[in-house]
Parts: C-alpha cells; sequence; structure tokens
C-alpha cells in the first residue's frame, strides 16, 4: 500500500473514531492532516480515552506521552505510521 492511500485510510479511521469522541462538532468538510486537535474537539483527557479506541480500530498502541505532545491530525498520522499502522 502506498504511503499516501495508508495515510487516506488511517484519517478514514481517525474520523470515524473522532465522530464518537468528540466533544464539539468539528468542520468535516475541512478534516485533513492541517486539522488541530484543539478544533477537533479534542482535550488531554479526551485524547487519553480516544487511545484505547484508536489501539483497538487500528491495531497500534501509542504512548500517551507521545500523543499528548501532538498538535495536528498529521502528526497523529505520522506517528500511528511510525509506530506500524
Amino acid at each position: 500500500m502506498s504511503d499516501i492511500s495508508k495515510e487516506e485510510k488511517i484519517i478514514g479511521q481517525l474520523r470515524g473514531i473522532l465522530e464518537e469522541s468528540s466533544t464539539t462538532e468539528p468542520d468535516w468538510d475541512n478534516f485533513g492532516r492541517n486539522s488541530t486537535i484543539e478544533s477537533l474537539g479534542l482535550d488531554s483527557l479526551t485524547i487519553l480515552d480516544l487511545l484505547y479506541d484508536i489501539e483497538e480500530e487500528i491495531g497500534v498502541h501509542l504512548e500517551a506521552k507521545e500523543v499528548l505532545s501532538i498538535t495536528t491530525l498529521g502528526e497523529l498520522v505520522d506517528l500511528l505510521i511510525k509506530n506500524g499502522a
């Protein structure tokens, strides 16, 4: 699978997960690599809850410390790919 289609697949998976977890209604039309974690309605507590969902859906374990330092969806996608997604 090419990196672009892998990235698109992960973004689609994350959107599905985030639609369930988000505390606000993000602008799904502009959902992509440059979306900030804040604009997706995720605070640090929600992100920690999200780790379990990511592991279940995508099959990749991420450390909370790594995830809490990210600021954009693109950084999260890169972290997932780096960890074997």
